[in-house]
């Protein structure tokens, strides 16, 4: 599941709505929402994720959020390390061959590190 598609999940939840209404709802396959919930397709279109926004009346802060989350949501990035270091290079492919192998506290810690260490963009 993708950061996107797990908010979309709660969301759902917590209007007590169902996958196959909400596609419905959006003009969209209930098969297609569920795989970007699952992370099996790309990132979502700008579009939708206003519709997702409109659907739920989500505005301001709350709708920033939700585009982040989805512009965070590609389940198959690619690292660009060309011109870094080489222990730049090293440690992407390291990530790209072990994530699956670290555990959600390894993964919470490092992700709070990075979150911790990005400057804040205006």
């Amino acid at each position: 599941m993708t950061p996107f598609g797990l908010r979309v999940r709660a969301l759902r939840d917590a209007q007590n709505v169902s996958l196959k209404t909400m596609a419905e709802d959006l003009a969209i396959s209930s098969a297609y929402l569920s795989a970007l919930e699952h992370g099996h397709r790309g990132l979502p279109s700008w579009s939708l994720v206003e519709q997702v926004c409109s659907y739920f009346n989500i505005i301001w802060d709350d709708a920033e959020d939700l585009h982040r989350l989805a512009a965070l949501s590609h389940p198959k990035i690619t690292v660009d390390t060309s011109g870094l270091s080489p222990t730049a290079t090293e440690y992407s492919n390291l990530l790209s061959k072990e994530i699956r192998n670290l555990s959600e506290a390894r993964l919470n810690e490092m992700l709070t590190y990075l979150k911790n260490s990005t400057p804040a963009r205006p």
